[in-house]
């Protein structure tokens, strides 16, 4: 594997998102010295946050799984993570709801979830589930190690036995094709696809291979911190900083220096920082803009669709809604040709609505619900959309059809909108928070690397690159990053120390 040649005593890494993080976490462990500059004035990057008349917003993901991966970033510095995170399993995971009136909730426990969809849809589909949990399980063991959570030196990486054994259990069949071999309902399928979304793919044209995140979701399970999704980077943060790391708040760097192909300090402000090393988590137009080189590519990179946020007050409403509901529109198939082929908004939404409050209701005023509704849109480099002409008055749009399928009559108030185009003003490639598609050409030693031709001491971590997008992934690649400055560190017993043995 390569890494960065000579001195790296001072690593600089740009960025305290998640990656950002785990990398200073990982880093320090390995004796390390490390300075993290964030242009913010707390952690978390697109984990970000913000507060609007007494509701405590996070404006980034909502779904966190894996937190064994979080564990992994807090052990490399010999702290716990049950001594500063409260993680509460969330029970059910989502809550299902389907165009023909229908309602479906999923449950991590196999025998709660095998009795749900057999309630819901019959034995037959009940023991299909068992037989797909039990296929998402292996293809989880055959990717963590050898692909997730690998550096690649080359595609011929990719050439090894648990490859082999990859593609006979059908990880590179179709995603939704392989599915259907388990379950035949239509509406169970979709709770085991609709995963697509995040990796920027239509389920039709995914990999099999990429299920492997139904697999975080529905057999690992969901969990939620108390204080909010915040609580995560903060916490990190909080112990990275007593395990010696230097913050830099609020310091937006400008260049990098350079002596030949190394960078040797790194300039925010007025400040200079001098370093052996720096690992940017920064968007990936600025990335090689700081680098003032680019990698050469076959193919032109694809963004991954985008998505329409409304964060929104509401009565508290009770057990009426989960913590995370999908409301899956009539048109689900055709949903993806509109916001990824066509560039246009869906005719018929499905939307993801997340109530935190059902976690922590300290997160809203007394009496109140927080609500979350994303809607699927299509990135400003396919969309057809004016998004500062009619961002606002579609998001009320998306808002009320939430309402009428899922709380009718509620009075919502909308708190905050993030468009697109909002993305796009933070610097996102194509307005997209969720970076690149995970398409084949994006995937593994074919992504975006972690290295820089041409400049011998920088290293990527963030969603861009390797492994790719989600909160798991993040944490990986800040740790795969790491591994690249300090070559792969190994324990006392002999075992890579940062494998974790299960853990989005």
């Amino acid at each position: 594997m390569r890494t960065v040649p000579g001195a790296t005593d001072h690593v600089v890494v740009i960025g305290a998102g998640l990656s950002g993080l785990s990398a200073a976490l990982h880093l320090t462990g390995r004796g390390r010295s490390v300075t993290v500059v964030e242009r913010h004035p707390f952690p978390g990057g697109r984990m970000g946050q913000s507060d609007i008349d007494g509701y405590r917003i996070d404006t980034g993901p909502t779904v966190l799984t894996m937190p064994d991966i979080i564990a992994d970033a807090f052990a490399a510095v010999g702290a716990s993570v049950a001594d500063h995170l409260d993680l509460m399993p969330v029970e059910p995971a989502y809550r299902a709801n389907f165009a023909d009136g229908s309602a479906l909730d999923v449950h991590a426990d196999a025998a709660a979830m095998a009795a749900a969809i057999e309630d819901f849809a019959g034995p037959e589909q009940a023991g299909g589930y068992l037989r797909l949990r039990d296929w998402l399980a292996e293809l989880y063991r055959l990717e963590f190690d050898g692909f997730i959570a690998a550096n690649f030196t080359s595609p011929l990486s990719l050439l090894t036995p648990q490859l082999a054994r990859l593609a006979a259990i059908g990880g590179f069949r179709g995603w939704e094709r392989m599915v259907s071999r388990f379950v035949s309902d239509e509406r169970v399928q979709r709770l085991f696809t609709f995963q697509a979304l995040y990796a920027g793919v239509p389920p039709q044209r995914a990999m099999a291979a990429y299920a492997v995140i139904a697999y975080m979701d529905t057999v690992a399970g969901v969990y939620f911190p108390r204080g909010g999704m915040r609580a995560v980077p903060e916490a990190m943060a909080a112990v990275a900083a007593t395990a010696g790391v230097k913050f830099r708040y609020g310091g937006c760097v400008t260049a990098l220096e350079r002596t030949g192909s190394r960078v040797t300090a790194v300039h925010a402000g007025d400040d200079r920082i001098a370093c052996d090393a720096v690992i940017l988590t920064t968007e990936l137009p600025l990335t090689y803009e700081l680098l003032g080189r680019s990698p050469r590519r076959l193919v032109k990179v694809r963004p991954a669709p985008s998505a329409v946020v409304a964060h929104v007050g509401v009565p508290a409403v009770g057990e009426r809604l989960a913590h995370h509901n999908i409301s899956f529109g009539g048109k689900w198939a055709g949903t993806f040709d509109e916001i990824i082929r066509d560039g246009v908004l869906m005719s018929d939404p499905s939307l993801l609505v997340t109530r935190p409050t059902a976690g922590d209701p300290s997160l809203a005023p007394p009496g109140r619900d927080l609500l979350y509704v994303l809607a699927p849109a299509p990135n400003l480099e396919v969309g057809m959309v004016d998004w500062d002409s009619i961002g606002q008055s579609y998001a009320r749009e998306v808002v009320d059809v939430a309402i009428a399928r899922l709380m009718p009559g509620l009075d919502a108030e909308v708190l905050d909108v993030v468009t697109p185009a909002d993305w796009g003003r933070q610097g996102m490639i194509a307005g997209t928070p969720f970076a690149l598609a995970h398409t084949f050409a994006q995937t593994g030693p074919f992504r975006p690397a972690n290295m820089v031709r041409g400049v011998a001491n920088a290293v990527l971590a963030g969603g861009s690159t390797v492994p790719g997008v989600g909160m798991p992934t993040a944490l990986i690649s800040g740790r795969l990053a790491a591994d690249r400055i300090t070559g792969v560190v190994e324990d006392p017993s002999g075992n890579r120390a940062i494998v974790s043995s299960g853990s989005r």
